[in-house]
């Protein structure tokens, strides 16, 4: 790193704890560290920030073990702000610092506005930025899956130039991407999941992490099927979205929501009214801890919670190895007789 990146990486290092304060405020100090969930600024423990400079190396540096990903304080502001240029992150590590802003031409490029402050903005304007599905990379690739969803689906966009950055290399890219939004109940924006797509149409892009996340996601969900303000009596959750999406194209009708992780799916929020809950289960232990989470929470709440087990790994497994109507019959002996008839396409 050379240049205006790093004297703002010095001089945000001189600030640690601060930038660490403002920046991943779900985490906490232990000795010389900040301790947080990931550079995204998720509840947690795997990452760690050097506050001081030590024999190990300078302040400012960070490290997420449960992920090898590390960086530099700039790349907290980045990736907790949800900023996609570099110019955004160099402003808004300024008005940090308080320090005036560089003159765009010593960027080397003209200056856009930047991204309102503050994870949840960043991924309503990134989503803004996108257009719908229909017709597009994205939809190739959904239907690449298996997955046809209405094209009407609102929390799906597709973005032609997503910026993507590999944390351990610095290299930058612009590709395709799938955007999801992760949203409330109210149908407003608190975040984003973003897939990257190989731009010749073969599957996700060919890089580290073709898929992350930004923003609120705890309590929040990618939402298919959903109408604010309607009341929601029957309803699926799961981790992946998918895994909801695969189980939406054999149940158009059964609003789903995708939580993002085993973690999140635990902490998942229920509508007002709702009676009963499946609860699309993975083969892996995490995904079995928040089964079991929220299945306790469902019940505590008077929701009856019902889980539906895939023949393979996952639904989308099922999906694309057995068909939509071998998956419809599957599905047809785990759920409630009046779901079936309401719900479930063939099979």
């Amino acid at each position: 790193m050379t240049g205006p990146a790093s004297e703002l990486a010095r001089r945000l290092s001189e600030h640690a704890e601060a930038v660490c304060r403002e920046y991943l405020s779900n985490g906490h100090r232990s000795g010389n560290h900040w301790i947080v969930g990931d550079v995204r600024n998720t509840r947690g423990r795997s990452m760690h920030v050097r506050l001081k400079a030590n024999a190990k190396g300078p302040a400012g540096r960070w490290v997420d073990e449960a992920t090898t990903e590390f960086g530099d304080l700039l790349d907290v502001i980045r990736e907790s702000c949800g900023l996609t240029e570099f110019r955004e992150v160099a402003d808004e590590a300024r008005r940090f610092l308080a320090m005036p802003r560089q003159q765009a031409q010593d960027l080397g490029a003209e200056r856009d506005p930047a991204a309102p402050r503050g994870s949840p903005d960043a991924a309503r304007r990134l989503f803004a930025m996108s257009k719908p599905v229909a017709g597009t990379l994205a939809e190739r690739y959904l239907a690449g899956r298996g997955i046809l969803l209405a094209r009407h689906e609102r929390s799906l966009r597709f973005h032609p130039g997503c910026y993507y950055r590999d944390l351990a290399t610095g290299e930058t890219l612009t590709l395709p991407a799938l955007l999801a939004a992760v949203t409330g109940l109210d149908g407003r924006i608190t975040g984003l999941q973003r897939t990257w797509l190989d731009p010749d149409g073969a599957g996700k892009a060919q890089v580290a992490d073709p898929r992350r996340s930004l923003g609120h996601l705890l309590g929040n969900g990618i939402w298919l099927g959903l109408e604010p303000g309607m009341p929601i009596p029957v309803m699926a959750a799961g981790e992946g979205l998918e895994t909801m999406a695969s189980l939406r194209t054999v149940m158009p009708s059964l609003p789903a929501a995708a939580a993002t992780s085993a973690n999140h799916l635990a902490g998942l929020c229920f509508p007002p009214g709702c009676r009963r809950l499946y609860i699309a289960a993975d083969a892996d232990a995490a995904g079995r801890h928040g089964i079991e989470r929220l299945g306790r929470r469902a019940g505590e709440a008077g929701i009856l919670a019902l889980v539906l087990r895939p023949q393979l790994g996952d639904f989308n497994d099922d999906l694309r190895s057995l068909g939509p109507d071998r998956l419809a019959a599957w599905l047809r002996d785990q759920l409630v007789p009046d779901d079936v008839r309401l719900h479930l396409q063939a099979g």
